[in-house]
């Protein structure tokens, strides 16, 4: 286990988590908690766990990624002892975090209602596709779902081509940070009022949230066309290839900008053309624009235009492979790289959550859990050793020797 201090605080340390989540939303509420210092206990069904750790390669880093800091307990939900084994470990947590399909927990006596009746401090995080309330309640519910009927799936790719989804769980991710949120202005409540509550947070509508300027433009305007990798309110806002597969993004969002562009990649040609003097002009023939600069950036060494536009104050980056951010010198300096294991058993790199202040920092103590390998231990923690046994002898675990096949 690697385990990375900071001298700031921890400001959840304390707080005890139990994260009844599946692939990636509520892991990534519990994996925020947990790097801010909270004991995150994850139940996970015996034998199987967490559906990502069935997910081959792409599941394989998606649980890596999510789940250190955690602490793994397998509970059969399906057994009366093991749902007398869930009411217990809640009984000592402060929060939970589940994303289970709504309905789910209601019927397994597990819900809010249920647990609320024991704990009226407990704090809910109830993670769903689409928040209760509307027609779309009982639908199931991912991250495209949301990116789809949001309209962000129409806003992304090239115009003329199919609607793309964005390339990483962009909405779970969201809704998950929405959970946290949430779980934490809920114990701040906590401490005046003494009473927990339900926090709700739904994938369509974080899509939505974050795509609704695009409705208030098609209420003005119409529908827009996919962006690609440009902006309509910007002139020169685009990617470009240098070397083969090697792409810069550059934006020239001010006036000032502009000459300095030119001047960074010795054109100055495109400074002296009439039609690229304004942002309206540079939008106004954008495509010729595009062109002409990609036709003088092809076969220069990115590195070397990228640093001459940074040098030049004109906003400039290399369009990176995830492989790229490896020992970034950027992250590394702000301590937010750590190695980890992945459920291989492979030494790998990966990023704590970028969350400092003055007094507040984030911490790796735990690398992600195998399956159920906590079990007995949380129950021990929490003061509950003596049920232990016994709910044990009654089922609740499963069959606790089918977690490492």
């Amino acid at each position: 286990m690697t385990t990375t201090e900071s001298a700031r605080q921890l400001p959840l340390s304390g707080i005890t988590v139990v994260e009844l989540g599946n692939l990636v939303a509520a892991p990534f509420t519990g994996l925020m908690l947990g790097d801010l210092g909270a004991d995150v206990i994850k139940v996970e069904r015996p034998g199987t766990g967490d559906m990502i750790r069935q997910s081959g390669d792409s599941g394989d880093a998606i649980f890596t990624a999510l789940n250190r800091n955690k602490r793994s307990a397998t509970i059969d939900l399906q057994s009366d002892a093991g749902r007398e084994a869930y009411h217990e470990l809640v009984a000592v947590a402060d929060i939970v975090v589940e994303n289970l399909r709504p309905g789910v927990t209601e019927r397994l006596g597990i819900g809010y209602d249920a647990l609320s009746d024991d704990r009226d401090d407990l704090i809910y995080v109830s993670i769903a596709g689409f928040l209760q309330g509307g027609p779309y309640e009982d639908r199931p519910g991912m991250d495209v779902v949301g990116q789809a009927m949001s309209g962000m799936m129409r806003m992304t790719g090239q115009p003329g081509g199919k609607p793309l989804r964005a390339g990483t769980s962009v909405i779970d991710i969201g809704t998950g940070v929405y959970g946290a949120f949430g779980a934490m202005l809920a114990l701040w409540m906590r401490e005046t009022t003494g009473t927990g509550q339900k926090i709700d947070a739904g994938l369509f509508e974080t899509a939505s949230h974050w795509s609704h300027y695009w409705t208030i433009f098609a209420q003005l305007f119409g529908d827009h066309p996919p962006l690609g990798s440009s902006h309509p309110a910007f002139g020169l806002y685009d990617v470009f290839e240098t070397e083969p597969d090697e792409w810069l993004f550059v934006g020239v969002i001010t006036e000032r900008h502009w000459p300095a562009f030119c001047e960074a990649i010795d054109a100055p040609e495109l400074l002296a053309d009439e039609r690229f003097e304004t942002n309206e002009g540079r939008q106004e023939n954008d495509d010729t624009l595009y062109d002409l600069i990609q036709e003088t950036l092809r076969g220069r060494d990115r590195s070397a235009v990228v640093d001459a536009l940074l040098d030049a104050g004109v906003p400039s980056a290399p369009v990176n492979h995830p492989s790229e951010l490896l020992d970034d010198p950027h992250l590394t300096a702000l301590d937010l790289l750590v190695e980890t294991q992945s459920d291989d058993d492979e030494t790998v790199q990966a990023m704590l959550t970028p969350l400092a202040g003055t007094d507040i920092g984030v911490s790796h103590r735990r690398d992600p859990p195998n399956l159920g390998e906590n079990t007995a231990a949380i129950f021990e923690s929490v003061g509950l050793s003596d049920r232990y046994a016994e709910l044990e002898a009654n089922g609740a675990f499963g069959d606790e020797s089918a977690n490492n096949e």
